[in-house]
């Protein structure tokens, strides 16, 4: 009796689970991942076993962002707009979203919502808010229930209600996840196998440029006055307008940088190290000194960012995660690069006292490997000029 009391919500998951219920979600592969770490087992180390244990478990998993994006009705509902909830449920159910009566000439079909409430909210009763779970949910089933009525599916109030796993309208939805909304990855929860966005969802939203692992520098650490976009600027006048594809904020202490290039990459952790270590004159007045400022940025690649997330160290900022898990460098350079990185400097350093070629060589060698943009040729110019120049007088002075 003990052990029964203690298992708590884990009932409602069995009994779900046993009764063969149609779970209805929104981009809803993170509460599954939930509920899979949670009351079933931990979570496997691959999308197909995860995919595989789930439909064991639920076999009918309908998801609305699926269900909005593969209909076309539904699209030309939704007026090309976003599928994100809050629309979705703004669009479909405007009298719960803004307590307005719906045009009794219209044609578009409609399945009545009523909402029971206690005594305590009936008298004060509103729409809720999103991202609260509860409202969520209740946001979920409004819009299930509009698109279900808009495929054609008749909800009769006082009908034996229909056993929907079976309903053949939803039948080519049902099962259907999305790995990725950005990249429009769906893996299908019966089989495992996974397939492109489904057609004419892309009328909807523009298509985003696969993220490419291999191309993300994750930086912590940063002077907190910095926004991503502020990152990026640093970044682009530095190795061109065109390097970075995209800025992605974890939270206040933490982004992630895509380049459009693995090289540019490398190129930025190479800079990066090269700048901390320099106390000159070109090293304040570089455009990376504002992301450096402090002394506290730390820069890795994408392994770096599963490694702390990985720990069972729990914290609330990733700044402090990173810490608490216990790294101390500033800068992990690629492995491949580490060795080019040093070489390349030494040289350039020499090259400051060499004759007029070899200096004019150098320029052209640290224009090619920091700038791949023509529109920023001018400022390199400048910045390698006032470094030959800062580091020659800084030799002299110590001979």
């Amino acid at each position: 009796m003990k052990i029964n009391a203690a298992v708590g919500f884990r009932h409602v998951i069995d009994l779900l689970s046993s009764e063969n219920k149609l779970i209805v979600g929104h981009n809803c592969i993170l509460d599954i991942a939930h509920v899979h770490s949670k009351f079933l087992a931990p979570l496997p180390s691959t999308a197909e076993e995860f995919v595989s244990c789930v439909n064991k478990y639920f076999p009918s998993i309908i998801d609305t962002k699926i269900l909005l994006n593969a209909d076309y009705t539904l699209q030309r509902k939704m007026k090309r707009s976003s599928t994100s909830l809050s629309s979705a449920f703004s669009l479909l159910c405007p009298e719960i979203a803004h307590g307005f009566t719906r045009n009794v000439l219209s044609y578009e079909p409609c399945v009545k919502v009523e909402v029971h409430v206690d005594e305590m909210r009936s008298s004060n009763w509103n729409s809720g808010a999103k991202h609260e779970a509860g409202y969520d949910a209740f946001m979920t089933g409004c819009v299930f229930a509009q698109a279900c009525s808009h495929l054609g599916i008749d909800f009769q109030l006082h009908s034996p209600p229909e056993n929907l796993t079976q309903n053949e309208k939803l039948q080519k939805h049902m099962n259907l996840l999305y790995l990725s909304w950005i990249n429009g990855d769906i893996i299908d929860l019966r089989t495992g196998n996974r397939s492109a966005e489904l057609s004419g969802s892309n009328m909807i939203r523009k298509p985003y440029r696969k993220i490419l692992f291999k191309n993300i520098v994750l930086l912590w650490g940063f002077p907190s006055k910095l926004k991503p976009s502020m990152i990026r600027d640093c970044i682009c006048k530095t190795l061109g307008p065109s390097s970075v594809i995209s800025t992605y904020c974890i939270d206040q202490t933490a982004v992630f940088v895509q380049f459009s290039r693995a090289e540019l990459a490398s190129d930025f952790l190479n800079l990066k190290e090269t700048l901390e270590q320099s106390n000159d004159a070109i090293s304040h007045l570089h455009p990376l000194s504002q992301l450096l400022e402090g002394g506290n940025t730390r820069a890795a690649s994408y392994e770096t960012y599963k490694e702390i997330c990985a720990s069972p160290i729990s914290k609330v900022l990733f700044a402090d995660q990173a810490e608490a898990v216990g790294i101390k460098w500033k800068t992990e350079l690629l492995p491949s690069d580490k060795e080019e990185s040093h070489d390349n400097t030494r040289s350039h350093l020499e090259s400051a006292m060499d004759s007029p070629q070899a200096v004019q060589k150098s320029k052209t060698r640290n224009t090619e490997d920091v700038v791949n943009d023509s529109s920023n040729k001018r400022f390199c110019d400048d910045i390698i000029d006032s470094f030959l120049k800062v580091e020659k007088i800084r030799r002299t002075s110590n001979l």
